[in-house]
């Protein structure tokens, strides 16, 4: 798994990106509401939605490079969404390859 293919860039940042998600609500969230603490959602916040914005744009080369049918991308899309999600995607793009 690397940077060497769109398909291994979209991987890590598939990783990277759902564990900016878990991050943001199992600890920046309760930390925000059980300790006051609103900054710890506003910095994870932004990396998360920086990791949300390069996930976004590496599904996209992904779609064009493997001419991905509208489902894939919604499924791909659809994943980022839901907690655990982006592991379940990164098992799929593990079996693609």
């Amino acid at each position: 798994m690397g940077f060497n293919t769109s398909m291994g860039r979209l991987r890590v940042i598939t990783l990277l990106e759902g564990l900016s998600y878990l991050v943001l609500l199992g600890i920046a969230m309760p930390l925000k509401y059980a300790a006051d603490l609103p900054e710890a959602v506003r910095v994870v916040g932004s990396l998360h939605g920086l990791f949300f914005t390069l996930y976004l744009l590496a599904v996209a080369h992904v779609t064009f490079a493997y001419r991905w049918s509208m489902w894939k991308v919604l499924f791909a899309v659809a994943s980022a969404f839901v907690p655990f999600g982006n592991f379940l995607l990164d098992r799929r793009l593990l079996r693609q390859k």
